[in-house]
């Protein structure tokens, strides 16, 4: 009787044990980590980052998402990405004309939107980083932004169970790293895709794409001035460009010059998507105009004719785009279909901390 009693109590601790393990993994009771179904929109260019090497997984985008809004990405736990990348404006820090960081301090350009990331070959407006995998370092290891380590997030996050869960779900060697840390951030970062826009109701032929004769005007007239530029249906070429903006020479931002040291490069800034534009105020790589009839004028009546202006706005007798009041105005109203709520308000994007 004595020994089957010792054996009953061995079995059940044994149970008890299996199943605190079980808990302890639940991450791990999942069978397969099977890749994130999101679709690629059918008329946007090819995908220029090579997502296959980091393909967006359940767990993977899981854990990027829960990252991108954990503000102990920063050195002080206080900043995280979705503080200047918020959902609601296109993932920017709307109203601040520069980016904020740790202890209130100020870049010196406005943060930039997140969308779309994977049909773009260059990041940031100076063109700091060319991958997905390492975009996310730079705003990390800003001094005025985060000025934080991978190495001392990754220690943060060891002590957190749930992170440990997750990272041993998303990736095959189950690690708490610098590396996957980034995979992650890239994953879930891949699949922020903007494609559903009125715009985009209108060129696919469907329910709620139709325009009005302004925004059909604004179509026209944005093909003939701007389309060589803001190109594609991502709305960029990914090219540097000078604008003709007068340097903020408090600023002292050389632009693509920062990056590559040429001096023909100087005041060159990435051409930024139009998507959802009509959300992401203010504008320019310094936030210098507070609304898009200022972004207009200052195409019709401010660009600077500077040495390495760009040769599209040294079309015509004078430096810039001509348009009417009228012109402007529709093409306001063409911009302002370009805005995709369906985005903005996408859960998948979103995380309740």
């Amino acid at each position: 009787m004595k020994n089957i009693l010792f054996r009953l109590m061995a079995f059940s601790s044994a149970l008890i044990l299996l199943c605190a393990c079980q808990d302890d993994d639940s991450y791990e009771d999942i069978p397969v980590n099977e890749k994130f179904d999101f679709k690629i929109p059918d008329r946007f260019p090819e995908i220029k980052q090579d997502i296959n090497s980091n393909y967006p997984t359940k767990w993977g985008v899981a854990l990027g998402r829960k990252l991108f809004y954990d503000s102990r990405l920063s050195k002080d736990n206080t900043i995280s990405c979705s503080f200047c990348h918020e959902q609601q404006h296109a993932f920017t820090h709307h109203g601040h004309d520069l980016s904020h960081g740790i202890n209130n301090l100020e870049g010196i350009r406005n943060a930039p939107s997140v969308q779309n990331l994977i049909f773009q070959t260059d990041y940031f407006y100076d063109g700091a980083s060319n991958s997905m995998q390492m975009l996310s370092v730079v705003p990390i290891h800003n001094p005025v932004e985060m000025d934080e380590t991978l190495p001392a997030i990754v220690a943060k996050l060891k002590q957190d169970p749930e992170y440990v869960k997750m990272f041993r779900a998303a990736f095959e060697n189950g690690e708490v790293s610098s590396s996957n840390l980034l995979n992650a951030l890239a994953q879930f970062m891949t699949i922020m895709i903007s494609a559903d826009s009125k715009y985009d109701k209108y060129v696919r032929n469907e329910s709620g794409g139709n325009f009005s004769s302004q925004e059909l005007k604004g179509l026209e007239l944005f093909k003939m001035n701007c389309a060589s530029c803001h190109a594609t249906d991502i709305f960029t070429d990914n090219s540097f460009r000078n604008n003709g903006l007068p340097p903020n020479l408090n600023l002292n931002d050389l632009g693509r010059e920062t990056v590559t040291g040429f001096i023909e490069d100087r005041y060159k800034f990435k051409v930024p998507s139009l998507r959802n534009v009509e959300l992401t105020a203010p504008y320019m790589h310094d936030g210098r105009f507070g609304s898009l009839q200022s972004v207009l004028n200052f195409y019709s009546d401010g660009v600077q004719n500077t040495q390495n202006l760009d040769p599209l706005l040294q079309q015509h007798s004078k430096a810039g785009i001509p348009l009417t009041n009228e012109e402007k105005e529709a093409l306001i109203a063409f911009l302002k279909t370009l805005t995709d709520y369906e985005y903005i308000k996408n859960p998948l994007f979103y995380y309740k901390t």
